[in-house]
């Protein structure tokens, strides 16, 4: 815990760069929006933006997690990259990074394992969301810091075709049966997030090979950030409209889709990302509109880890369900059917988190994963 100003996903490393409020906010409404689509009152009555794309497509909620990449890419470019030009030594940057990261990685273990102590259960999963997060920032931070833009480029070229050939090579794209899939079989046998019960195949929408596109996206992130700290807005416009044709392009040769993290999904998740955070940044840092979700933004990887704990907590207790029953379903669903009263359980557990972040971030309490 700090009470010192949180940085970017790169805040291991203490840097003078220029602190962008649209950032802070952009990351800030990502967390929030994780919070609303992981947390309805009934996942039997949610609303179809709220959902992922069972398989292949592309929802409003498919966006989520590859904008938090995204920003994960940006936050390095703006925290680290000025101090390695400014000539400080990139082991020096980098190990405090690479410590971070392993925190992340190690704080999704232990909230799966509390998970399954709640669940009273001998099933762990190890991929995860957070454990997504720290590998790609490792590995972003490693290339930041040690390769020009040019090869930054080329890196996020090879990862993208690289990538793509190897789904191709794998003759389905179907789920359990493509080669992301079946290498998190061979690999993580049992602790995956989903096992389909005909093929004993596993699949985890957070696995080791479908990183690989994880990390494109965060790749993205990174150069979209270089060119936010040189005021080169233009650039992410047009960025931006080059990748959506781009993913709409490669979508007829390989599916936008999430779970495999394909190349079409992050071309066309990182177009919208693109022009998003160039809205933000005209809207927040040159014209001075307020950055909502800055709160969030400051404490990001705690609120999501904090909200996942006190979800587990209350499932623990059992008063998971009587809360939504009597303080939602019992008087909504009558009034206004099961769909709302889902959504409104959803809303409220962000409006709580809301409170806990702008309380934390009146007394200047940031904690530092």
């Amino acid at each position: 815990m700090s009470s010192a100003p949180a940085s970017a996903p790169a805040a291991a490393v203490k840097t003078a760069s220029k602190r962008y409020p649209s950032v802070d906010a952009l990351r800030g409404l990502t967390v929030a929006a994780m919070l609303l689509v992981n947390d309805p009152g009934d996942w039997s009555h949610v609303y179809a933006p709220l959902l992922h794309s069972q398989w292949n497509g592309f929802t409003p909620t498919d966006l989520v997690f590859p904008m938090f990449l995204f920003i994960v890419g940006v936050s390095i470019a703006l925290a680290m990259m000025p101090r390695r030009e400014s000539g400080v030594p990139a082991a020096e940057l980098l190990r405090p990074a690479l410590w971070r990261a392993l925190r992340i990685v190690g704080l999704g273990l232990l909230l799966h394992l509390i998970a399954m102590w709640v669940r009273d259960s001998d099933y762990l999963r190890v991929p995860g969301v957070l454990q997504r997060i720290g590998l790609c920032f490792a590995a972003a931070a490693v290339l930041a810091l040690y390769l020009p833009a040019r090869a930054q480029w080329a890196a996020l070229a090879a990862l993208l075709a690289g990538y793509g050939a190897l789904l191709a090579s794998g003759g389905s794209y179907a789920p359990f049966e493509n080669i992301a899939s079946r290498f998190d079989t061979a690999v993580l046998g049992a602790h995956v997030y989903q096992i389909d019960p005909i093929s004993g195949r596993g699949h985890d929408p957070e696995g080791l090979l479908s990183a690989l596109g994880a990390l494109a996206t965060t790749l993205l992130g990174l150069r979209a950030g270089d060119w936010l700290r040189r005021g080169q807005l233009r650039a992410l416009w047009i960025a931006g409209l080059l990748c959506l044709i781009a993913g709409w392009a490669v979508s007829y040769v390989q599916p936008i889709n999430k779970n495999l993290w394909t190349p079409a999904y992050v071309l066309w998740a990182g177009g919208w990302s693109c022009w998003i955070l160039a809205l933000f940044h005209l809207l927040v840092d040159r014209k001075g509109w307020p950055p909502l979700g800055r709160a969030f933004g400051v404490n990001a990887i705690a609120a999501y880890a904090g909200s996942a704990l006190l979800l587990y907590l209350l499932m623990g207790m059992g008063w998971l369900e009587p809360v939504y029953r009597h303080g939602f379903a019992d008087w909504m669903t009558p009034r206004f059917g099961p769909y709302l009263p889902s959504l409104a359980f959803a809303l409220a557990f962000v409006a709580l988190w809301w409170g806990v972040v702008r309380w934390l971030d009146a007394r200047r309490i940031y904690f530092k994963i």
